[in-house]
């Protein structure tokens, strides 16, 4: 029988994401809630986002961008942003973030899968947007620089704010309305994931996953605390996790708005900016991924800053430990959670309650409206307290991979389950996650697919064969590759070889940061897949002969 969620089932709406964050009995606040880190005086209200929002909805309409088309956007966290991605979704568009690392090779990628007609791009990655979307066939014209400030033309691109009407065109926008089935159906966002095997895939989102996602969090995260969303105490949010990622969005796009959150955005992150911003605005609420609580744990600028306003954490993305996150909650006196998601669940679909104590390491309960299922290798449930593949099926669960039938048929079933490739146990309705069955790597929170970095090695010359990999060293994942030479390279070819070659085709958390092995074969299976539990013995294997090593970066 499949789990379903302990808490009653939440009555979520089915309409725009816009009408949903702004009510139209509601008139928008004038409170800085998008505020620059580093100038408090550059900011954004709800009031002043929505005037944004509707002059680049109607800007779009007026460029010919047709609804149910993508627009990207290539550039780090900003407070203009969460204009982009709600004017774009809003008028019923489809918002796509490329992550400002990539290289030329991966923004073709993206820019060709997503069929993006139109692209906002930050001045600094102009050129690489400017090069990939000649690569990819996307006509002159269709990228405009977008920043935080206006900017003069560059690379035959103009500033966004010059196709924007006037602000009293905005003021008479209508966003448009949607039926029931409508919201179900709208794809709102395509964000990128490796899912359970392969190359990365587009993700598509509703506008009803996006909604019935906010409303499970907000429900989860005030359950045990002795108050609710609308009696809590003033919370200050800090907004480094990228804007690019459906973390990032749920939070410090979407969250802050539903809950009129004030939230201080980090353009890059660094470490000791991190610290300082909680110091100086004194922050109360983190969301965060492991590598920032192995940050607050091990480094010593840590111990510099006053951290007593942070109350909770929230840790996602990757397995925390439970000692590491009992350190740090007894370091800085503060609650820490966990919660368990992936992209294709929008972003969450398990959380310990708000005002849990939990020391366990649990990923929590279920939310409100989900259920799940543990299977063994052959489909069938596993018996109580055992690891089995999490299936998850709930309103938060995507409508599918863009443009890729076949993937979408891999991992969801005609009724609605989802695989999700990781393996966890379940004990009186609190999960753990104790192992992952798909492929893919996990750097910094960052997901990598091993398949990528396989296609992007046999680009090589040299290379005959390969196969990539996590290793664990020092508490950290990194890619590792093994890799086989033709035989006329043999003895010619170095490592270092091979990490130019990446570093000109990938970006910095796909870098082989976890060494290169050159091997006599790869093992395949007749079919020629790679068989991966073996590479992964491998990786596990030398992991315990490099204890104590560094890895050697080659960024």
């Amino acid at each position: 029988m499949p789990f379903s969620s302990p808490f009653p089932s939440l009555d979520i709406p089915k309409v725009n994401l816009l009408e949903y964050l702004f009510p139209a009995n509601q008139t928008p606040s004038d409170t800085p809630i998008w505020i620059d880190a580093k100038d408090p005086e550059h900011y954004l209200t709800p009031r002043t986002l929505l005037q944004w929002t509707k002059r680049l909805a109607l800007g779009l309409d007026r460029l010919g961008i047709r609804p149910g088309e993508v627009v990207m956007i290539y550039t780090p966290n900003h407070i203009f942003v969460p204009v982009a991605y709600l004017g774009i979704v809003g008028s019923r568009r489809i918002f796509s973030g490329a992550n400002p690392a990539y290289t030329v090779s991966e923004m073709v990628h993206q820019i060709a899968n997503t069929q993006a007609q139109f692209i906002l791009a930050h001045p600094s990655l102009a050129a690489t947007a400017v090069e990939a979307a000649q690569k990819a066939g996307l006509p002159d014209g269709r990228i405009h620089l977008f920043s935080d400030v206006p900017n003069a033309s560059m690379r035959g691109c103009r500033d966004w704010r010059d196709f924007l009407p006037s602000l009293a065109e905005g003021d008479a926008y209508k966003f448009p309305s949607f039926s029931e089935k409508e919201s179900t159906q709208t794809t709102a966002t395509v964000n990128y994931s490796s899912g359970t095997t392969g190359l990365p895939k587009g993700v598509e989102v509703s506008h009803h996953n996006l909604i019935a996602n906010l409303d499970q969090t907000i429900y989860m995260r005030y359950l045990r605390k002795p108050w609710n969303a609308d009696t809590r105490p003033r919370e200050i949010w800090i907004g480094f996790l990228p804007l690019y990622h459906a973390y990032g969005q749920l939070y410090t796009i979407a969250m802050a708005q539903r809950l009129q959150v004030p939230v201080y955005i980090m353009k890059q992150f660094q470490y000791e900016e991190f610290l300082r911003v909680i110091q100086a605005y004194r922050v109360t609420h983190l969301q965060v991924a492991p590598p920032i609580m192995v940050m607050l744990s091990k480094r010593p600028e840590t111990a510099k800053y006053d951290l007593s306003s942070v109350t909770d954490i929230l840790c996602g993305a990757a397995p925390l430990s439970k000692e590491l996150q009992n350190e740090v909650s007894r370091k800085l006196d503060c609650e820490i959670v966990q919660g368990w998601g992936m992209t294709e669940v929008t972003c969450g679909a398990i959380h310990v309650p708000g005002g849990t104590t939990d020391d366990s390491g649990s990923v929590g309960q279920l939310d409100p409206n989900c259920e799940c299922m543990l299977l063994d290798d052959e489909g069938n449930e596993v018996a109580h307290g055992k690891p089995g593949e999490l299936h998850v099926r709930g309103p938060n669960v995507c409508l599918g991979y863009w443009r890729n039938p076949h993937a979408t048929k891999e991992s969801l079933s005609p009724d609605g389950w989802l695989k999700t490739g990781d393996i966890a146990v379940v004990r009186d309705g609190w999960f753990w996650i104790v192992d992952r069955k798909k492929e893919l790597i996990k750097v910094n929170a960052l997901q990598v697919a091993p398949a990528e970095l396989e296609a992007v090695l046999l680009e090589h010359d040299a290379v005959a064969d390969a196969a990539a990999v996590g290793i664990t060293l020092d508490g950290q994942e990194w890619p590792r590759a093994y890799v086989h030479l033709k035989d006329e390279h043999k003895g010619k070819i170095t490592d270092e070889h091979i990490h130019m070659h990446m570093k000109e085709k990938v970006a910095k958390h796909k870098q082989l940061v976890g060494g290169i092995v050159f091997v006599n074969e790869i093992p395949k299976l007749q079919s020629g897949k790679i068989m991966r539990k073996v590479v992964k013995e491998w990786a596990k294997k030398d992991a315990e002969t490099m204890k104590g090593q560094k890895p050697k970066a080659k960024l």
